[in-house]
């Protein structure tokens, strides 16, 4: 099974800690956030990733090296100018041509949910695209019906994008990982730089079957801020990295 890891981002909310590293390779108790992504992908049972950079490339692809690429075939989609989620899949779309879903999973986030329950999941009920949710705070929540298929947006940050009553709609925020099926490309007509959130609501308001998949239960965090990364090392220190 193959995945993509979004690793190309400038981390500008982490400095100074970006100043000399990318974000992609913050430790949190003597392990990589890249390392954690990879680890938790081979568990799942991928072996094929493709990794998006930009920002200090370089010493991605060496702390790639050191590590062998964790017995694993690891390509890497360099970037000259940042792409953003969508453009950044789309150029690396080469890569997903064995016609099975696959995984896209963003390097700055911690998260202990069953990747390999999602995947079935996503398999079994033939969905175009299915989005890892859960019930927290967030300045942006995407909005499904009672099938949890995609309706669309409610945002602080950007314009708001949805058709009908959203007191109808179940609120949820969106964890950063992702499996899409291969058609997906097919359908992805955004070119350039681009959030690949807009081509899932373009396509949502289409009635494509966007699903989301409840986490509820699982430990999420992002590595939004500098708070955000101590209180991920504060609970990894205490509960030790669940990969």
């Amino acid at each position: 099974m193959k995945a993509m890891i979004l690793a190309a981002g400038l981390g500008t909310r982490l400095r100074p800690l970006t100043d000399t590293l990318p974000k992609a390779l913050m430790d949190i108790n003597g392990m990589t956030m890249l390392e954690v992504a990879i680890r938790r992908l081979i568990k799942a049972g991928f072996n094929e990733v493709i990794i998006n950079t930009h920002y200090f490339a370089d010493k991605i692809e060496k702390f790639l090296k050191d590590k062998d690429n964790f017995g694993i075939r690891i390509e890497i989609s360099y970037e000259e100018e940042l792409l953003d989620t969508g453009g950044g899949l789309k150029k690396a779309a080469w890569f997903f041509d064995d016609n099975k879903p696959f995984a896209l999973y963003n390097a700055d986030i911690y998260c202990d949910m069953d990747l390999k329950v999602m995947y079935e999941e996503h398999v079994q009920r033939d969905s175009l695209v299915t989005l890892a949710v859960k019930e927290r705070e967030s300045g942006s929540y995407l909005l499904f019906d009672n099938d949890l298929i995609l309706k669309g947006l409610l945002s602080s940050k950007r314009k708001t994008d949805f058709e009908g009553n959203a007191a109808n709609l179940t609120k949820l925020a969106f964890s950063g990982i992702h499996i899409i099926s291969p058609k997906f490309f097919l359908e992805m007509k955004e070119d350039g730089v681009f959030s690949i959130i807009e081509p899932y609501l373009r396509l949502a308001r289409q009635g494509a079957k966007i699903k989301g998949f409840r986490m509820d239960g699982a430990f999420w965090r992002d590595m939004g801020s500098l708070k955000k990364l101590e209180e991920l090392r504060k609970y990894i220190g205490i509960n030790g990295i669940k990969i």
